[in-house]
């Protein structure tokens, strides 16, 4: 097993009826990407997709995957492409439940958003997920 260091709260930054196969299409035939973006997707009913095993690296945080667990929400922005919070009280309960296991099964990792990581640019995920998470 890897060291985990990282667990990385994302948003796919898409409508939140995108279909989580068309992530994965997008990041095979357009980004080229033989491994997914995130082990963790979670729809707006709630439903958390796992798409990679931990022992699996993934593409979230270029210079950070191979320390990370990456978690995602379908949605993170509005209908003119606006960084928003806009999880369902679904994602959230499920991201929290997630979360909290996966710091039972990482105690020492830290649970950061995208956008927390040096060099980022970006609006990921969306909300500040360093003090959403500071409790666990």
């Amino acid at each position: 097993m890897r060291t985990i260091k990282f667990i990385v709260i994302h948003c796919t930054a898409t409508p939140q009826n995108t279909r989580p196969e068309a992530i994965q299409r997008y990041w095979r035939e357009q980004l080229q990407w033989k491994n997914p973006g995130y082990h963790y997707l979670i729809d707006p009913a709630g439903t958390v997709i796992q798409l990679a095993t931990a022992d699996r690296i993934c593409n979230g945080v270029a210079g950070y995957n191979a320390s990370s667990l990456h978690i995602s929400y379908i949605g993170g922005v509005d209908a003119t492409n606006k960084p928003t919070d806009n999880r369902t009280t679904a994602q959230r309960a499920a991201m929290h439940a997630l979360v909290a296991g996966l710091k039972q099964q990482f105690p020492t990792a830290i649970v950061q958003g995208h956008r927390d990581f040096p060099l980022v640019k970006k609006a990921c995920p969306s909300f500040d997920a360093k003090k959403e998470f500071n409790h666990l």
